[in-house]
Parts: C-alpha cells; sequence; structure tokens
C-alpha cells in the first residue's frame, strides 16, 4: 500500500491526516475517514486506516486537534476534547473539513465516504452522519458518546442520510443504555438507516488493547473487539462493495 501524511486546513489550524491506500488503483474508490480517540490522532486510528487499504479502500486518519497536538495522560487528553465536545459548531466545521479533504484524494470517490470512530471519536463520526455532507453514505461508531449538538450551536437536526451502525457496550459507563434508547430515538426521527449492537458484559474502550481500568470503565475485550469489526467489515461490504 501507499502511506503518506496529508496536511489540510481548518480556517488558520493546520492538520494533519494519515492516507493508506492500495496500489494500482485504476477506479475511484471508496473512502473511510478514520476518527480518533480522545488522546489525539494515533498509531491505532493509522493501523485502521491502513487496514482499510487492505480490504481494498482508502483509508485515511483524520486530525481533529491540529498538527502535533496529542495527549500523553488523562488530564492532557481532556483538555484537548473538552473544546470540541463543548463548542459542537467548532467540531462539526473541523469534521467537514477533513471531509472535504477526501473528496479531492487520488482516485478517491467523492460520492462514497464513510466514517468510523473511537470512543471521542465515535461522537466525531455520529456528527459526521448529523451534519449530513453529500457523498458521505455509512457511520459507524464503537464505543462511542451519544450526546447530540445543541441546535443552538448547529441548527436544526438535519435528515440523516448515511446508514450508521452503532457497536457499543451494555456496561459502557459513560453512555448507558438510556442513551442508547436515546441515540435509537434521534436516529429514527432523522429518517437514518440504522443499526445499534449492544454487546453484554461489555465496558468501554472494548477494542483497545491498552485499556485496562475496571474502576473508570475501561476495558479491553478481545472477543467483542472481533465480533465488532466483522461486523463493521460486513457494513462496509453492504455500503460499498468492493470489485
Amino acid at each position: 500500500m501507499h502511506t503518506e501524511f496529508v496536511s489540510y486546513v481548518d480556517g488558520n489550524e493546520e492538520c494533519e491526516g494519515y492516507l493508506a491506500s492500495p496500489i494500482g488503483l485504476d477506479r475511484k474508490t471508496p473512502v473511510i475517514l478514520v476518527c480518533h480517540a480522545w488522546a489525539g490522532q494515533d498509531s491505532f486510528a493509522r493501523e485502521r486506516a491502513e487496514e482499510f487499504a487492505d480490504l481494498g479502500y482508502i483509508g485515511f486518519a483524520i486530525d481533529v486537534y491540529g498538527k502535533g497536538r496529542r495527549g500523553s495522560s488523562p488530564e492532557e487528553n481532556t483538555k484537548l476534547m473538552m473544546p470540541f465536545v463543548e463548542d459542537r459548531a467548532l467540531l462539526r466545521r473541523r469534521l467537514l473539513a477533513a471531509v472535504n479533504t477526501v473528496k479531492h484524494v487520488p482516485m478517491g470517490d467523492p460520492q462514497r465516504i464513510g466514517a468510523i470512530g473511537f470512543c471521542f471519536g465515535g461522537l466525531c463520526a455520529l456528527d459526521i452522519a448529523r451534519a449530513a455532507p453529500q457523498g458521505v453514505r455509512g457511520i459507524v461508531a464503537f464505543h462511542g458518546l451519544f450526546t447530540p449538538p445543541s441546535p443552538a450551536q448547529v441548527g436544526s437536526p438535519s435528515r440523516i442520510t448515511a446508514s450508521v451502525l452503532a457497536l457499543h457496550g451494555y456496561d459502557d459507563p459513560m453512555c448507558t443504555p438510556d442513551a442508547v434508547v436515546g441515540l435509537a430515538k434521534e436516529l429514527t426521527d432523522g429518517g437514518a438507516d440504522w443499526e445499534i449492537d449492544m454487546f453484554g458484559h461489555t465496558s468501554h474502550a472494548f477494542t483497545n488493547p491498552q485499556a485496562n481500568d475496571p474502576v473508570r470503565g475501561l476495558m479491553y475485550k478481545k472477543r467483542t473487539s472481533d465480533r465488532a469489526f466483522a461486523k463493521m467489515r460486513a457494513f462496509f461490504a453492504e455500503v460499498f462493495p468492493i470489485g
């Protein structure tokens, strides 16, 4: 595969995405954005972009915080994340800058764009769906945060045109079953094609092999992670068939 870092901007903020694409593409190919967790774009997000290239898609790990801005502790991560959680208009603008960037990727198909995300990145992926940009057709949120943005910040809710798959742990303390029901109602009201899969005995961050904090409800679970990624692959094979 071919990999490279790609600079793009949101206003005056320079961001740096990570592109992974199969070598020898001879036709327009779906592009999948990977939205990082609260520490910023990292090796985990870049590896997911590379896995999409292995599957025949173009993967693009986005950069919400800006070039070089990364956290190395819960305190730093929170400081980086909270301005975007509190200002969803800012977050939407930053996400749409990434969407617009991949519409110009060589051999990328601007009418077949998807996005996935993990934890804070799950919120990002869902906010891309909520913005309903043209060309975005599939969204997957792994152990995401489900709180919708305020209409005062982003305007009235749009009709959700992308298919949405949420993969979630029943025991996730950061997003309880009541929040899951709220997301289901929001997606239904938005007219989305949606599916929410709940995994029993599963906490937050279940895809992250480094997650090992049962007190805070952050626990990797390989069986659930494997099942969730299998569901993601089947989802994109349906939304964006290759070949």
